[in-house]
């Protein structure tokens, strides 16, 4: 079996009445690693390279391709292609930035969840509008480039879609800037907006995005800081969602070498029941953002920890 999608769980967050799959794919080397929502878009937790089971990717292999079940490498390129997307294939050769274990066949270990988002496509050189009938607009991913060869790609000449790892590095922060709080905002996909990643290439820029109830408040304060929650007289704090890592790299940014913002799906799955004990049903609260709060889930990286919550009557 080349790639094998294993349905690991339905979560039905009820804090927030968002239904959330998540899924792992297994792929052998040299194979296509396909990703895909039937609903949402992807978020990718983590990918692996090499080999931690004798019994993923062994047909037809020799037992000393197989014996060595300890081998193991993070491809931070998947979840760079992938996320934001509703449906991805990467090719495998050349993904993994380095070979773990040479004599050893290996495989791919994708873990994921599907996100409900709403996705917008702005072909290069055009506009488009980013509206939510109901909330305000929160980015999720945004890149000003080229991850395939068929989107905006009609009346192209060959040569200027061959560029499938395209990424420009201030699209994320320069989309949100424009976009975040905003009902509807407007959205330019052009060069003159953000550094050209790959000149002579023909880009697109790629967002998708919340719609976040207007009721919904939020917290976001940088790692060693203080998180306070507060309502008015009479309301109390219910949490909707939490998380203590990096989603990006320019919040929280100031003053930090590029090493510590790079990796950007780092998520601890404690942080909503640790910030749930400390502050659900109270009328106001703190809690500081550390690792000796919520563990560490990204040695090096600089933290922030970011909350949502509505204040509601008992």
């Amino acid at each position: 079996m080349f790639s094998l999608s294993v349905l690991l769980l339905t979560l039905m967050l009820l804090n927030s009445g968002l239904l959330i799959s998540a899924g792992i794919v297994f792929t052998c080397d040299g194979f296509v690693h396909r990703l895909s929502c039937d609903t949402g878009v992807i978020s990718v937790q983590s990918t692996t390279y090499g080999r931690t089971s004798s019994l993923i990717c062994s047909f037809d292999r020799t037992p000393s391709e197989i014996s060595n079940t300890q081998c193991s490498v993070d491809v931070s390129a998947v979840s760079k292609r992938c996320n934001g997307l509703r449906e991805c294939e990467t090719n495998t050769p050349g993904l993994a930035p380095r070979d773990p274990c040479p004599d050893t066949y290996k495989y791919y270990t994708t873990e994921y969840i599907c996100i409900p988002a709403e996705t917008s496509v702005t072909c290069g050189g055009e506009f488009n509008f980013l509206e939510c009938g109901y909330g305000k607009i929160q980015i999720n991913t945004a890149n000003y480039g080229r991850t395939d060869k068929f989107t905006c790609s009609e009346g192209r000449p060959s040569s200027e879609l061959q560029n499938t790892t395209c990424f420009s590095p201030n699209a994320l922060s320069t989309v949100s800037k424009s976009c975040n709080g905003l009902e509807s905002c407007l959205v330019f996909a052009s060069r003159m907006t953000f550094t050209d990643p790959c000149v002579g290439t023909y880009k697109y820029l790629a967002i998708s995005y919340f719609c976040v109830p207007p009721a919904i408040r939020s917290s976001l304060v940088c790692e060693h800081e203080t998180s306070v929650l507060t309502c008015d007289d009479g309301t109390f704090i219910h949490i909707h969602s939490a998380n203590y890592g990096r989603t990006d790299d320019s919040t929280c940014s100031a003053g930090r070498p590029a090493s510590q913002l790079a990796k950007t799906d780092c998520y601890a799955l404690n942080t909503e029941t640790v910030v749930a004990n400390v502050c659900e049903g109270k009328n106001s609260c703190s809690i500081l953002a550390s690792n000796s709060v919520f563990s560490d889930p990204c040695f090096g990286t600089f933290k922030y920890l970011y909350i949502s919550y509505t204040c509601e009557s008992k």
